[in-house]
């Protein structure tokens, strides 16, 4: 009886000393991803729940929760606080070289892209009665121009510097996330919001379903320059039809949607 006693005990101890090895073994990674109504999050919440399935076979486990967006993202990865994340084609060009909005913390020249995710063309939605034809008509009224740190506020600083305008050139410029523009436009607290997302999508087929509003061209010499300068960007167009109240094509341009990660994540992780 001691001896069966003795080796039950030196069975369970040997199952706990196993089950404390891979539970030692466990890997935890992070992907940073967008608002909650935007396609970054929906990408990184499909990969990890694909990655979690498989959890048994490679230990590792995985979260994605909503965050500023592109911005925000490469520089958590730089931090170390998250593995992985979505970002735009320009932001991890400046990210990896240090430039715009990382001239002052420097080149992440560690960041890595692991895929291309979509295309992503910079659009802009205006409410019917706020008489937006064009890119140029939003100077002097209220516009929410992205929260700080997302991707879709980056690229309209850029075309704001490349027009030479100012905050001061917007009767209002506000800094709503993605997920809350389509109400605020729905509810005239805004003349018009803007995207730098796949087509189509939700937020804008709700902002254009519950209000009387319309695509707005991005278009004229400053876009063809900053499209002809810089690799990351290129002419995009918005098929007309697939929003209610915008019949024609939109032109505008825009970037690619991308899978962004650190060299000093291990290799067998990202893949």
């Amino acid at each position: 009886m001691k001896k069966l006693a003795f080796a039950i005990g030196a069975s369970l101890l040997s199952l706990g000393i196993a089950s404390g090895s891979v539970a030692a073994e466990e890997r935890f990674i992070t992907i940073g991803t967008g608002g909650q109504t935007g396609v970054y999050y929906v990408v990184g919440q499909s990969i990890c729940k694909l990655v979690n399935r498989g959890a048994a076979e490679h230990n590792i486990k995985c979260t994605a929760p909503s965050t500023g967006g592109s911005i925000a993202n490469i520089n958590a990865i730089k931090e170390g606080s998250m593995d992985m994340g979505v970002a735009q084609s320009d932001w991890q060009y400046h990210g990896y070289n240090g430039t715009s909005k990382f001239e002052e913390t420097g080149p992440f020249e560690d960041l890595r892209a692991v895929f291309s995710v979509h295309p992503e063309p910079f659009t802009v939605v205006a409410r019917d009665d706020a008489g937006i034809a064009s890119f140029d008509e939003l100077k002097g009224k209220r516009v929410n121009i992205g929260n700080p740190g997302s991707g879709q506020r980056g690229t309209m600083e850029v075309i704001m510097e490349a027009k030479g305008w100012s905050l001061g050139d917007f009767l209002l410029a506000s800094e709503l996330k993605s997920a809350e523009q389509s109400a605020a436009l729905g509810d005239n607290k805004v003349d018009a919001i803007i995207f730098t997302v796949g087509h189509p999508n939700g937020s804008i087929q709700e902002a254009t379903t519950t209000t009387e509003a319309h695509l707005v061209p991005v278009e004229g010499a400053e876009i063809d320059t900053l499209v002809s300068e810089n690799p990351y960007y290129s002419k995009a167009t918005i098929p007309g039809g697939m929003y209610k109240g915008s019949d024609e094509d939109t032109n505008t341009f825009g970037v690619r949607a991308t899978f962004v990660s650190s060299a000093a994540v291990d290799e067998e992780v990202v893949y």
